[in-house]
C-alpha cells in the first residue's frame, strides 16, 4: 500500500509541478443531492492540470508548480478505469466522496500517512463509467466532501479541455 500511495501522490505532484468499491447511495449530507445548477466558480491559483507521459495520464486539481493538490486521477491509456488520489482529514473514514451536478459517488479508499502533508493520502479505484465521473466529464467540474465540508473544483477558462482529454485518453 505504501508504494501505491507514494507512487500515486508522486505522479500527481509531478503533474502539478509540470503545469474501488462504489456505494450507489452514499451517506452524504442533504446538500449533496443538489440538482445540477450553475457551475461553481474557479478558485484563484488552483486549476485542472493534465500530464500525459507515454501510456499514463494524470489529471490534478491543485496549484501549478507545487505539491498543493486536493484531488487527482491517474490512468493507463484505454484502461476505462482510474486511480483516485485525495488528501483526507484526520479522523474521517477512508472514503473519497465525490459529487458533480447531482450525481454522487462514494469510493472506499486506502489511507496512508503522507510524508508531504499533515493529512492522510487516500487512494481508490473507479471505473470511468461511474455516473459521478461521467457527469464530471460532461459538466467540467466536480466537488469533494472532506472534513464535513464540500469543496468544488472548477476549471479556469482554457483548461476545460484537460478534463475531456483525460477521459478520452483513459478510455
Amino acid at each position: 500500500m505504501r508504494t501505491r500511495a507514494l507512487a500515486a501522490l508522486t505522479g500527481l505532484a509531478l503533474t502539478a509541478a509540470a503545469c474501488a468499491t462504489v456505494d450507489p447511495s452514499p451517506a452524504l449530507s442533504p446538500a449533496a443531492s443538489v440538482e445540477a445548477g450553475p457551475a461553481p466558480s474557479p478558485v484563484a491559483g488552483y486549476d485542472w492540470m493534465l500530464t500525459i507521459h507515454d501510456d499514463e495520464a494524470h489529471l490534478v486539481w491543485g496549484v501549478p508548480e507545487s505539491d498543493d493538490m486536493a484531488l487527482g486521477f491517474n490512468c493507463r491509456r484505454g484502461a476505462g478505469r482510474a486511480g483516485l488520489v485525495s488528501l483526507g482529514e484526520d479522523g474521517d473514514a477512508p472514503v473519497i466522496l465525490l459529487e458533480s451536478g447531482g450525481e454522487t459517488g462514494r469510493f472506499a479508499a486506502e489511507s496512508e500517512l503522507s510524508l508531504l502533508h499533515d493529512a492522510p493520502i487516500l487512494t481508490a479505484d473507479a471505473m470511468l463509467s461511474e455516473p459521478v465521473l461521467q457527469r464530471f466529464r460532461r459538466l467540467g467540474w466536480i466537488a469533494q466532501w472532506r472534513g464535513g465540508g464540500r469543496e468544488a473544483y472548477a476549471p479556469h477558462p482554457g483548461s476545460e479541455p484537460n478534463i475531456e482529454d483525460f477521459f478520452a485518453f483513459c478510455g
